[in-house]
């Protein structure tokens, strides 16, 4: 923004200086012209007259008498009728200034003078203009940038009141700046950070209020189960099909509890700090033996010992969703990366299968868009927990196919 500024302000004053210098400079330039061939008459008629008089007086018409009435470098022709032309002074070469006169009785007064003193008040004038010129120039360009720093630094503290917020941080700031429209936005922002703060204040009360009364009843529903698990002695079908339903029952009982709990901001009481390579290293011994089974291989590159701020299982869950797509979908080697991103430490998935189609780039992420005939609602769910959690779920390569999810690291938030 800072160059288009000042690219903006240069280019108008250019404009100025030409729609202003030009004319300046041309009518100087006839000004100048006009003056020389007026003072040229003027050494024409006074030669003229001195002439006549000698004339009336029958006096001889000789050069001596007309030398001091020439400029330097000055060339005279005096042509009286029934006397010979008198020509006085050195004829200047080319480009000259010339004038004639006429007296009464046909005698004739030609004076001629070089141009180039001429050409040498025009040049000075043009150089004068050029000075001018510049100097304007760069008084623009130092206008410009103060304009431009002036106004970028507003404006780049406006984009970090953006991002805070887009990353779920909704404290105003309540910063004005003395222009009007940068004041404007920076009242919209505050007024949008209120708005957030309340909504994020109801969206965890109702998130509690949910986890709450899910709760509730699956609870009952596994105190009964585990009473009918108990009491159970006839066949083992009941016993066995019972546990399973426990089992599921906790199952679901964790999910329910990790989704309604998992917040947007991940300063949240949810979020903490933990070792990432941990989760890595589970992932890799859960999925390894499924791995080899296919003929394939899950291999780990990238960072070691890195903190990152927010929750075990949702790196976990999200992490066992791509290796899952990966080996449904994929072929060959799937790489588990880690590496440094900015303020951020971004985990990659990637394989050398066939890739994501073309026409499902944009789309893989929406729920019930799969290109295999499956659900298409892994991925979906995978990006929502990553969001939940203030973390970010993007495909940055289609061919070969790159899943990467984005956390922030523990020791930018201290």
């Amino acid at each position: 923004m800072k160059r288009r500024m000042i690219n903006s302000l240069l280019g108008v004053v250019l404009v100025m200086v030409v729609v202003f210098c030009v004319p300046i400079a041309l009518i100087e330039k006839q000004s100048i012209v006009n003056a020389a061939d007026a003072r040229v008459d003027a050494q024409a008629v006074r030669v003229l007259g001195l002439v006549e008089s000698r004339l009336a007086a029958q006096e001889p018409i000789t050069g001596e008498k007309f030398t001091a009435q020439l400029p330097e470098g000055g060339y005279v022709t005096i042509a009286v009728p029934g006397q010979p032309v008198l020509a006085i002074g050195t004829p200047p070469g080319p480009p000259v200034l010339s004038a004639t006169e006429s007296g009464a009785d046909g005698e004739t007064v030609t004076v001629v003078q070089s141009r180039g003193g001429v050409d040498h008040e025009i040049a000075n004038m043009l150089l004068l203009l050029g000075v001018v010129a510049l100097l304007a120039v760069q008084a623009a360009v130092a206008l410009a940038v103060w304009q431009a720093k002036r106004l970028a630094r507003p404006l780049v503290d406006l984009a970090e009141t953006a991002e805070r917020l887009g990353s779920g941080d909704p404290r105003p700031r309540d910063r004005r700046y003395g222009v009007p429209e940068l004041d404007r936005v920076a009242e919209v922002l505050d007024a949008s950070a209120e708005r957030i703060a309340r909504m994020l204040s109801a969206e965890r009360r109702l998130s509690a209020d949910a986890s709450h009364q899910l709760r509730t009843p699956l609870t009952a529903l596994s105190m009964r189960l585990e009473e009918i698990n108990t009491l159970a002695s006839e066949p083992d079908t009941v016993k066995e099909e019972s546990t399973i339903a426990l089992q599921q029952v906790e199952r679901l009982t964790d999910v329910v509890q990790r989704l309604l709990t998992n917040q947007r901001d991940p300063r949240s009481p949810t979020a903490v700090v933990f070792e990432l390579d941990e989760v890595v290293k589970q992932q890799l011994a859960e999925w390894s033996p499924t791995m080899r089974g296919t003929g394939r291989t899950l291999r780990v590159e990238g960072l070691r010992e890195v903190r990152v701020l927010g929750t075990p299982g949702m790196v976990a869950q999200v992490l066992a969703t791509l290796i899952e797509n990966s080996l449904m979908h994929g072929a060959g080697t799937v790489i588990v990366r880690a590496r440094p991103s900015g303020r951020s430490v971004v985990v990659e998935v990637q394989d050398e299968g066939p890739g994501v189609p073309t026409e499902l780039g944009n789309r893989v992420f929406e729920r019930a868009v799969s290109g295999r005939n499956s659900t298409g609602i892994g991925l979906a769910v995978a990006r929502d927990l990553a969001e939940a959690d203030g973390a970010r779920l993007e495909l940055l390569s289609l061919q070969p196919p790159v899943f990467a999810l984005f956390l922030t690291r523990a020791d930018e938030e201290n």
